[in-house]
Protein backbone atom coordinates (compact mmCIF):
# COMPACT_ATOMS: atom_id res chain seq x y z
CA UNK A 1 0.00 0.00 0.00
CA UNK A 2 1.86 3.09 -1.17
CA UNK A 3 1.53 6.06 1.15
CA UNK A 4 3.42 9.13 -0.01
CA UNK A 5 4.52 12.40 1.50
CA UNK A 6 4.24 15.25 -0.99
CA UNK A 7 6.27 18.41 -0.40
CA UNK A 8 5.99 18.03 3.36
CA UNK A 9 2.30 17.08 3.24
CA UNK A 10 1.83 13.78 5.07
CA UNK A 11 -1.17 11.44 5.12
CA UNK A 12 -2.73 10.78 8.53
CA UNK A 13 -4.42 7.41 8.81
CA UNK A 14 -6.31 6.18 11.85
CA UNK A 15 -4.91 2.80 12.92
CA UNK A 16 -8.38 1.20 12.68
CA UNK A 17 -8.73 2.11 8.99
CA UNK A 18 -7.88 -0.48 6.36
CA UNK A 19 -6.15 0.49 3.13
CA UNK A 20 -5.92 -2.13 0.39
CA UNK A 21 -2.61 -3.08 -1.14
CA UNK A 22 -2.40 -1.13 -4.39
CA UNK A 23 -4.40 1.86 -3.13
CA UNK A 24 -2.38 5.09 -3.25
CA UNK A 25 -2.58 7.76 -0.56
CA UNK A 26 -0.68 10.93 -1.45
CA UNK A 27 -0.08 14.10 0.56
CA UNK A 28 -2.59 15.82 2.83
CA UNK A 29 -5.09 13.00 3.26
CA UNK A 30 -6.84 12.31 6.57
CA UNK A 31 -8.50 8.93 6.92
CA UNK A 32 -10.71 8.42 9.98
CA UNK A 33 -11.44 5.35 12.09
CA UNK A 34 -12.97 2.19 10.63
CA UNK A 35 -12.64 3.38 7.04
CA UNK A 36 -12.36 0.94 4.17
CA UNK A 37 -10.14 2.12 1.30
CA UNK A 38 -10.42 -0.38 -1.55
CA UNK A 39 -8.04 -1.75 -4.16
CA UNK A 40 -6.99 0.72 -6.83
CA UNK A 41 -8.21 3.78 -4.95
CA UNK A 42 -6.23 6.99 -5.50
CA UNK A 43 -6.49 9.67 -2.81
CA UNK A 44 -4.41 12.55 -4.17
CA UNK A 45 -3.89 15.32 -1.61
CA UNK A 46 -0.84 16.83 -3.29
CA UNK A 47 -2.18 20.38 -3.67
CA UNK A 48 -5.41 20.26 -1.70
CA UNK A 49 -6.74 18.32 1.27
CA UNK A 50 -8.83 15.16 1.45
CA UNK A 51 -10.66 14.54 4.73
CA UNK A 52 -12.44 11.20 5.07
CA UNK A 53 -14.65 10.86 8.14
CA UNK A 54 -15.19 7.81 10.34
CA UNK A 55 -16.70 4.64 8.94
CA UNK A 56 -16.47 5.63 5.27
CA UNK A 57 -16.24 3.05 2.49
CA UNK A 58 -14.22 4.21 -0.51
CA UNK A 59 -14.69 1.27 -2.86
CA UNK A 60 -12.38 -0.07 -5.54
CA UNK A 61 -11.16 2.21 -8.31
CA UNK A 62 -12.32 5.50 -6.78
CA UNK A 63 -10.30 8.65 -7.51
CA UNK A 64 -10.42 11.62 -5.12
CA UNK A 65 -8.54 14.90 -5.65
CA UNK A 66 -8.77 18.49 -4.48
CA UNK A 67 -7.77 21.73 -6.18
CA UNK A 68 -4.84 23.76 -4.85
CA UNK A 69 -5.80 24.89 -1.34
CA UNK A 70 -9.13 23.17 -1.92
CA UNK A 71 -10.71 20.34 0.01
CA UNK A 72 -12.65 17.15 -0.64
CA UNK A 73 -14.58 16.23 2.52
CA UNK A 74 -16.53 13.08 3.35
CA UNK A 75 -18.64 13.11 6.51
CA UNK A 76 -19.19 10.00 8.59
CA UNK A 77 -20.25 6.69 7.07
CA UNK A 78 -20.22 7.90 3.49
CA UNK A 79 -20.22 5.20 0.82
CA UNK A 80 -18.38 5.95 -2.43
CA UNK A 81 -19.18 3.28 -5.06
CA UNK A 82 -16.72 1.51 -7.30
CA UNK A 83 -15.08 3.67 -9.95
CA UNK A 84 -16.51 7.00 -8.77
CA UNK A 85 -14.60 10.26 -9.14
CA UNK A 86 -14.79 13.02 -6.54
CA UNK A 87 -13.08 16.35 -7.21
CA UNK A 88 -12.96 19.11 -4.60
CA UNK A 89 -16.47 18.36 -3.33
CA UNK A 90 -18.31 17.92 -0.02
CA UNK A 91 -20.20 14.72 0.75
CA UNK A 92 -22.20 14.88 3.99
CA UNK A 93 -22.86 12.11 6.55
CA UNK A 94 -24.35 8.80 5.37
CA UNK A 95 -24.55 9.86 1.71
CA UNK A 96 -24.19 7.18 -0.96
CA UNK A 97 -22.40 7.87 -4.24
CA UNK A 98 -23.22 5.29 -6.91
CA UNK A 99 -20.73 3.38 -9.00
CA UNK A 100 -18.94 5.45 -11.66
CA UNK A 101 -20.61 8.66 -10.51
CA UNK A 102 -18.78 12.00 -10.81
CA UNK A 103 -19.02 14.68 -8.13
CA UNK A 104 -17.36 17.81 -9.48
CA UNK A 105 -15.73 20.96 -8.11
CA UNK A 106 -17.45 22.73 -5.22
CA UNK A 107 -20.49 20.45 -5.40
CA UNK A 108 -22.25 19.41 -2.21
CA UNK A 109 -24.17 16.19 -1.61
CA UNK A 110 -26.43 16.36 1.44
CA UNK A 111 -26.84 14.02 4.39
CA UNK A 112 -28.32 10.65 3.40
CA UNK A 113 -28.60 11.70 -0.26
CA UNK A 114 -28.20 8.88 -2.76
CA UNK A 115 -26.57 9.60 -6.13
CA UNK A 116 -27.39 6.92 -8.71
CA UNK A 117 -24.85 4.98 -10.73
CA UNK A 118 -23.14 7.05 -13.44
CA UNK A 119 -24.68 10.21 -11.96
CA UNK A 120 -23.05 13.55 -12.60
CA UNK A 121 -23.18 16.20 -9.90
CA UNK A 122 -21.96 19.28 -11.77
CA UNK A 123 -19.61 21.93 -10.49
CA UNK A 124 -21.26 23.93 -7.68
CA UNK A 125 -24.44 21.82 -7.84
CA UNK A 126 -26.16 21.26 -4.48
CA UNK A 127 -28.00 17.99 -3.84
CA UNK A 128 -30.26 18.34 -0.79
CA UNK A 129 -30.33 15.88 2.09
CA UNK A 130 -32.39 12.70 1.94
CA UNK A 131 -33.14 12.64 -1.78
CA UNK A 132 -32.36 10.21 -4.56
CA UNK A 133 -30.77 11.93 -7.55
CA UNK A 134 -29.95 10.29 -10.89
CA UNK A 135 -28.88 11.32 -14.37
CA UNK A 136 -26.26 13.43 -16.15
CA UNK A 137 -26.58 15.95 -14.57
CA UNK A 138 -28.46 14.50 -11.62
CA UNK A 139 -32.04 15.46 -10.98
CA UNK A 140 -34.05 14.63 -7.89
CA UNK A 141 -36.25 11.58 -8.34
CA UNK A 142 -37.78 11.39 -4.89
CA UNK A 143 -37.11 11.04 -1.19
CA UNK A 144 -34.87 8.55 0.56
CA UNK A 145 -37.26 6.21 2.33
CA UNK A 146 -36.74 4.15 5.49
CA UNK A 147 -36.15 1.01 3.38
CA UNK A 148 -33.24 2.73 1.61
CA UNK A 149 -31.67 3.69 4.93
CA UNK A 150 -32.11 0.14 6.24
CA UNK A 151 -30.43 -1.35 3.17
CA UNK A 152 -27.54 1.14 3.15
CA UNK A 153 -27.03 0.95 6.91
CA UNK A 154 -26.43 -2.78 6.46
CA UNK A 155 -23.97 -2.12 3.59
CA UNK A 156 -22.08 0.45 5.65
CA UNK A 157 -21.79 -2.07 8.49
CA UNK A 158 -20.34 -4.65 6.07
CA UNK A 159 -17.56 -2.27 5.00
CA UNK A 160 -16.73 -1.27 8.59
CA UNK A 161 -16.44 -4.98 9.36
CA UNK A 162 -14.11 -5.44 6.38
CA UNK A 163 -11.99 -2.58 7.68
CA UNK A 164 -11.74 -4.43 11.01
CA UNK A 165 -11.07 -7.92 9.65
CA UNK A 166 -9.20 -7.64 6.33
CA UNK A 167 -5.80 -7.34 8.01
CA UNK A 168 -6.32 -10.86 9.43
CA UNK A 169 -8.43 -12.49 6.72
CA UNK A 170 -6.81 -11.26 3.52
CA UNK A 171 -3.76 -13.33 2.60
CA UNK A 172 -1.69 -12.97 -0.55
CA UNK A 173 -1.12 -16.30 -2.30
CA UNK A 174 1.27 -17.35 -5.03
CA UNK A 175 -0.26 -17.64 -8.50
Amino acid sequence: MPIYEYDGRLPRVDPTAWIAPGAEVIGDVRIGPECYIGFGVILRGDYGTIDIGPGCAVEEGVIVHARPQGVAVFGKEVTIGHGAMIHNAQIEDYAVIGMCAVISDYAKVGRWAIIGEMGLVKSKQQVPSEVIAIGRPVQIQGPVEPRHKTMWTFGKKVYRELARTNAQKLKRVAP
